[in-house]
């Protein structure tokens, strides 16, 4: 399937979001309905992420983030969590090649020095082999929280303050954002979570600010490239005023 036309699909280029973000959630209850173990759905779920992946560099979105792994997950079942671990790894090495192919480079937000030690290797080298790539950006979240960011970012301010690099009346947005884990990336866009839950689950809290939410119950496995397609539709159908009155 090709995407490289915006307008055979019915997409205005010019209304195109630049940072999308997506929740996938429901892999688990995708595994469930089907009575296997929930690695399954994290396995069939990293289907999804490889065609959405291929949609947003096609459709020259700038900036795609993925909530992969979030700082509550660590309370799952040890071994759920390894199993997470080892499909984490065998993506960032099975996709390298295709992700420095296709002008991509990957980043990552959260805190990813609580991987374990080969995953962060392998994290290091995807990350290093696709840094020159200045096509467009596969964010990934992870062992990410909405709350540790912030936190993060407050102590960082309180600490340049506390040592008379900058002054309190010199803290606004711009200095807030220049100190998040988002810094240097355009503004979020667009939300998407699947699964149907009504909930933002500790992501993003202050990049939410006035991004497009929309909720779809497709559970990520089933998530597909023609969905996401009617969503960007929807999405450039929104009169996004950011808080003004338009004329």
């Amino acid at each position: 399937m090709s995407f490289n036309n915006n307008k055979q699909h019915g997409l205005d280029p010019a209304l195109i979001p630049r940072h999308v973000a997506i929740i996938m959630d429901g892999n688990g209850r995708w595994a469930k309905k089907r009575a296997l173990n929930r690695i399954r759905g994290h396995e069939k779920g990293l289907e999804a992420v490889r065609a959405i992946v291929r949609v947003c560099r096609e459709l020259k979105i700038l900036v795609l983030t993925l909530y992969a792994f979030s700082t509550e997950n660590w309370q799952r079942p040890a071994a759920e969590i390894a199993g997470l671990m080892r499909l984490l790894k065998k993506f960032l090495v099975q996709e390298r090649a295709e992700l420095v192919e296709s002008n991509i480079r990957l980043s990552v937000i959260g805190q990813p020095d609580r991987l374990p030690d080969n995953v962060q290797k392998a994290l290091r080298q995807t990350m290093d082999a696709t840094a020159q790539n200045d096509g467009s950006i596969l964010n990934l979240a992870l062992s990410y929280g909405g709350r540790t960011e912030i936190v993060e970012m407050v102590r960082s301010v309180a600490g340049k303050v506390a040592h008379g690099k900058i002054r309190t009346q010199d803290i606004n947005e711009a200095l807030v954002e220049s100190h998040l884990y988002t810094k240097g990336i355009p503004e979020l866009d667009l939300l998407i979570r699947t699964s149907g839950e009504m909930r933002i689950s500790n992501f993003l809290l202050w990049q939410l600010a006035y991004a497009e939410i929309f909720v779809t119950p497709t559970l990520w496995p089933d998530f597909s490239a023609d969905e996401f397609i009617d969503i960007l539709k929807q999405f450039q159908l929104r009169d996004r005023r950011f808080g003004k009155v338009l004329p």
